[in-house]
């Protein structure tokens, strides 16, 4: 049984806290940030024509949700024309009860499970486990968490904040596994481990990277091909997906495949990619006798109607905007407190669990734009968080809590910076302040609502004369009263 699915957002200051005090945590935070943004970097420099596909990307995705329902019942008939079967799930709570349905009809024990943040958003394992079926997590990384007992910290690698001895330990512990720190040695155990699960499953669950609304078929991207394994062998396939998940045509499928696997691990392609398009035919060799999909809505129809935030929907989960976010590569995943990370997670998460629980996440970023820049899709992230942190301030003063300290504060900035003398008399002020408290060359202490900042950083000192002073000194003239 894994950790409670939702810890609280709200905790996010006192567990991102803990987080930069883990040493082994920031050793692998930094370890696979830096190896996923330099592969980013490498792979889409081959492509000279990246910023167009992603702005075709992002027409795409727009296309997509101005004309979200059509869409989705395109995609339904063409399902139900290959032979599979649709189901309507209107919340998570929707999504388990037709999936555990399924599971009786058939007599289910034990369900093997590819990599799907869909199905962690619901807690699906937690509620196959109280109905007596045994799910297993195939992907690697999230079978390291699952025999954990903890949740994925990284929408693409679920174990980022373990180093290979943390799973050299586990394995050891848990499966009775050689201690080694050998990569090899170490897959090779939870490939052995996991062979046998394959092969007696009664069912396979995945989700899908999308979802063609023309053919009907179910994408899925992978590099292990444990997916592969999860969606053919088991006689029932189930795939369920979030409504905003939908393609037109599969000829936007190209597209997609060239930003996806770039941005998410730079690589010019994924391992595999697996187009299915209804279940087995009486002509194949394999594939499941019976295909489910399970489309959910879970509170995205209330994201997408919602004009400042909608833009959100259009997110293909590849992680980028969490390798380049400086907050995520101090905090890690799990100081999230829930299934989304990074600043993709501080938008979403509000947006499905309210800002009454995750109202602290907008304002853990540096609004440093670097998540625009990554993302495959040209998602304006820092427009969204400041939305966000406007409707949490906003909250906050209806229910009489409003921040007194923050409008006196800012108050007080608006009127310095527009008079020429009171910014120089504060500007004088602050620097005799910063030469005060400084030891080395660096302010290791700020004083009142300041000293967050230098909990777990140095703060600059400011330079011994402002450009005005020196402006004065060497070329005259007086910059008191200019603009």
């Amino acid at each position: 049984m894994k950790a409670s699915g939702f810890t609280g957002p709200r905790e996010f200051p006192r567990a991102s806290e803990r987080a930069l005090h883990d040493v082994g945590l920031q050793t692998a935070l930094q370890r696979a940030t830096t190896r996923f943004r330099d592969g980013r970097t490498a792979a889409i420099a081959e492509v000279p024509h990246w910023e167009e596909l992603r702005q075709q990307a992002k027409a795409v995705k727009e296309d997509v949700l101005a004309h979200l329902d059509d869409y989705l019942e395109q995609l339904e008939r063409s399902v139900t024309a290959a032979g599979g079967r649709v189901h309507w799930a209107a919340d998570g709570e929707s999504a388990r009860r037709i999936i555990l349905g399924i599971a009786r009809e058939h007599g289910v024990k034990l369900v093997v499970k590819s990599k799907s943040m869909t199905s962690e958003e619901i807690d699906l394992d937690e509620a196959l486990e109280r109905a007596g079926i045994e799910p297993v997590e195939t992907d690697l990384g999230e079978f390291i968490v699952q025999i954990s007992g903890e949740r994925p910290s990284h929408i693409l690698a679920p174990a980022i904040h373990k180093t290979k001895e943390d799973v050299a330990a586990l394995f050891e512990r848990r499966l009775g596994a050689p201690y080694t720190e050998l990569v090899e040695e170490l897959t090779r155990t939870a490939r052995g481990h996991l062979r046998e699960k394959f092969l007696a499953a009664d069912m396979g669950i995945s989700g899908a990277n999308f979802a063609v609304a023309e053919t009907g078929t179910i994408v899925v991207v992978e590099n292990e091909g444990n997916a592969r394994m999860s969606t053919t062998l088991p006689p029932v396939h189930v795939a369920l997906m979030g409504i905003e998940k939908v393609l037109p045509r599969l000829d936007d499928l190209a597209t997609f495949l060239a930003l996806l696997p770039r941005s998410a691990s730079g690589q010019r392609m994924s391992s595999y990619v697996s187009l299915i398009t209804g279940p087995r035919r009486a002509a194949d060799v394999d594939g499941p006798r019976e295909l489910h999909l399970v489309i959910m809505d879970n509170a995205r129809s209330r994201m997408l109607g919602d004009p400042e935030l909608r833009e959100s929907l259009q997110c293909i989960r590849c992680g980028a905007c969490l390798n380049v976010c400086p907050v995520y590569q101090r905090a890690g995943g799990h100081a999230y407190g829930w299934v989304y990370s990074g600043p993709i997670g501080a938008v979403i998460t509000p947006q499905l669990r309210g800002v009454e629980e995750a109202g602290e996440l907008p304002f853990a970023s540096s609004l440093c734009g670097a998540c625009l820049e990554a993302c495959p899709v040209a998602i304006d992230l820092p427009r969204m968080l400041l939305a966000l942190r406007q409707r949490v301030v906003q909250q906050e003063r209806a229910a009489g809590a409003p921040r007194w300290w923050e409008r006196w504060a800012l108050a007080g900035w608006a009127r310095a910076m527009s008079s020429a003398r009171l910014y120089a008399v504060g500007a004088r002020a602050a620097r005799l302040a910063s030469f005060r408290g400084r030891t080395g060359g660096r302010i290791h202490r700020l004083p009142g609502p300041f000293r967050g900042w230098t909990e777990s950083r140095d703060f600059p000192p400011l330079a011994g004369e402002s450009f005005r002073e020196w402006w004065r000194a060497h070329r005259g003239g007086d910059t008191e009263h200019e603009a």
